[in-house]
């Protein structure tokens, strides 16, 4: 009997604590879905878009770019990725670059110099236009120390 009381309580409170039945739940954010509107011009998500920017040679030359041009954290014990966002303009330029992870020892600030000198890129284009273009790039440092 006493396990029958304590399962009802149970429920109970389970009942009065749980969210209510007409909220509205989003499983999906809509920033991860739409285009993100700033100052009338949308920027849309890599995944939204017809036609992905890229770095003039594609990903090898951009992986290249970045060795040669990557300065060592003092730190040679670092390993581990810099996590950084930005920007792709519709004239190919970067901007509004940030560094979502950094792992220390200044290698944030050195991605976003290394990104601040990258040449213009490719940019994105949507229904054959061309749009700005949000776009996140994992930089491994273990790769680029001598």
């Amino acid at each position: 009997m006493k396990k029958l009381l304590i399962l009802i309580l149970i429920f109970a409170i389970q009942k009065t604590f749980s969210q209510k039945e007409n909220m509205k739940i989003c499983k999906t954010p809509k920033a991860q879905t739409e285009a993100i509107n700033k100052d009338g011009n949308k920027i849309y998500n890599l995944l939204d878009i017809e036609i992905k920017p890229e770095f003039p040679g594609r990903q090898q030359a951009l992986d290249n770019f970045i060795k040669e041009n990557y300065k060592n954290p003092k730190d040679k014990t670092l390993k581990g990725n810099v996590y950084v966002t930005f920007i792709i303009e519709k004239d190919g330029s970067l901007s509004d670059i940030k560094v979502l992870r950094d792992i220390g020892s200044g290698t944030g600030a050195e991605a976003i110099r290394i990104l601040k000198t990258s040449p213009n890129w490719i940019p994105g284009k949507q229904n054959n236009n061309v749009v700005r273009t949000l776009y996140s790039l994992p930089i491994s440092i273990n790769n680029f120390l001598k």
